[in-house]
């Protein structure tokens, strides 16, 4: 093997950064030429100062592409030019001259009251006089301490000098470490933002000055520009949204009768086949039966405790409204995990399906819980069926975001070996990816279920039975004891459900 001279890769190496170095930076290319070299013989944060950082601030970050840091330096520079601001032509003392001239038309009162007193010979003469006589020393007390505001801009001034001062140095010496950081970052990715870039200045520059100078005359004068005190609107714009979202419901409500109505039935006729198994039939049967269940899932001691709680539910007589709880609990997570599942595998195999049904599934798990009421009361009504509509929608976004990750974590060398070996899609599907992906679909299905649970106590408020109606109850007349006790009793229901689903891990 023929030898290599070390000597002879040294420089050409040391070019070859040079060069990127030059092709990163675009300006004063031999001053980070040295910075970079001085920064990369060791690693971690070396000290540096970057006079035009210092100078220029966030608007130096920003034509460097570095908006993150853009962002934290303009915060920063804008709190010492509000000081600045304030200091050189803020009116200081507005709020104490506000309150002087509140209490001055309070005594103007008070003396018009004292004339007309002394007048009619009243009684309350001297009480008068005394109010009149503090509010006079409450004048003037306020009245002095706006002028010593006024007289305080100095300090406002020095304070925004010195704050001023630091987030440039700190901006100067943390320039040149930031840009080393994007420059390594550059070297494997030439997407990231490079060079000096006379676009990114002009917008880092308007963006500057419009949040400076905007938060320095709404803090420095704030009776100078009202359109900075309050947003430009109009309280007709909203109503008259208002009235058209419900005209759109009644609409809706109306066209689709037969589909609410049909919805409706079928919600409760589910709902009262569970109630006959969990409510109707003997509780010791079901007692029996959830024990056993937890027991095969999970062992011996999470049926210990399952019995246990099954005990605190039924000796605290909250055994009919538990299984009332379940019973709506398990209609919602039934039709959740029937419908998510399937929509879910769908997704997985169909990505731009998935990219119309995330924004949807986004809305679902952002929105309050007591917003899915009002359309849900709108259009079903209140009661059980409207509260398993509710907890089915707050509830549906887990499983079918857990069965799409878990598909599409599915190893693809396994998924090639099986139809190498001539699998045909639905044995795929059957016996490679589901259940590869079981784990993570099982988490997904006890989210819901957890999900589920939590609506209780939301639903009650439309009428839903259960738990969450003695939580309600409680909330109502201040019960804290009673509150607590349905709170444990549906802390127990979730833990029962919990453990039995996920099995033993």
């Amino acid at each position: 093997m023929k030898h290599i001279d070390q000597s002879q890769i040294k420089p050409e190496t040391a070019g070859r950064l040079n060069s990127l170095v030059d092709e990163f930076t675009g300006q004063s290319q031999s001053y980070y030429r040295n910075v970079f070299s001085y920064m990369m013989e060791a690693p971690g944060y070396r000290f540096t100062l970057n006079r035009a950082a210092g100078f220029l601030g966030p608007v130096w970050f920003g034509a460097r592409g570095l908006w993150s840091w853009f962002l934290g330096f303009l915060v920063l520079e804008t709190l010492a030019y509000i000081q600045i601001a304030m200091g050189l032509f803020g009116d200081l003392g507005r709020d104490l001259r506000i309150r002087a001239e509140q209490i001055a038309q309070t005594l103007e009162l008070r003396h018009q009251q004292i004339a007309a007193a002394e007048a009619s010979g009243a009684s309350s003469l001297e009480s008068l006089k005394r109010a009149a006589e503090s509010l006079e020393g409450a004048l003037a007390s306020t009245q002095e301490a706006a002028a010593a505001a006024n007289a305080s801009g100095v300090i406002y001034l020095m304070v925004g000098g010195a704050l001023l001062l630091a987030v440039k140095l700190l901006a100067a010496s943390l320039a040149n470490w930031t840009l080393e950081g994007q420059f390594a970052r550059w070297r494997s990715d030439r997407n990231v933002a490079s060079g000096w870039s006379v676009p990114r200045l002009a917008v880092s520059t308007v963006l500057a000055a419009a949040v400076v100078v905007l938060s320095a005359l709404k803090f420095a004068l704030p009776d100078a520009f009202s359109l900075l005190n309050a947003f430009p609107t109009n309280r007709d714009w909203r109503l008259n949204v208002g009235d058209g979202v419900q005209a759109v419901f009644d609409w809706t409500k109306t066209s689709g009768r037969g589909f609410f109505d049909g919805l409706t039935a079928g919600m409760r006729t589910l709902l009262d086949w569970i109630e006959v198994v969990l409510v109707d039939t003997p509780w010791p049967v079901v007692a029996l039966v959830i024990v056993m269940l937890a027991y095969l899932s999970a062992g011996a001691r999470v049926a210990i405790f399952t019995g246990a709680a099954l005990a605190y539910l039924g000796l605290l007589d909250f055994w009919e409204k538990a299984m009332t709880t379940i019973a709506l609990l398990g209609a919602a997570a039934l039709i959740s995990i029937t419908l998510g599942i399937p929509l879910g595998i769908y997704c997985a195999r169909r990505p731009k399906v998935f990219s119309v049904v995330r924004p949807v599934l986004d809305f679902m798990q952002s929105m309050p819980s007591f917003v899915y009421l009002i359309p849900v009361v709108a259009f079903i009504g209140s009661g059980k069926p409207a509260g398993v509509v509710a907890t089915m929608i707050f509830g549906s976004p887990p499983v079918i975001r857990f069965t799409v990750l878990g598909l599409q974590q599915v190893p693809e060398t396994v998924r090639e070996a099986a139809l190498a070996f001539g699998a045909t899609p639905r044995y795929l599907l059957w016996r490679v990816d589901l259940p590869l992906a079981r784990k993570t679909i099982m988490a997904g299905v006890n989210q819901t279920i957890l999900l589920s649970l939590a609506m209780v106590v939301v639903a009650s408020l439309i009428g839903a039975k259960g738990l969450g109606e003695d939580v309600l109850e409680a909330l109502q007349y201040a019960a804290a004891g009673q509150g607590i006790l349905a709170g444990l009793a549906i802390l127990f229901c979730a833990l029962i459900l919990d453990r039995i689903v996920a099995g033993k891990r």
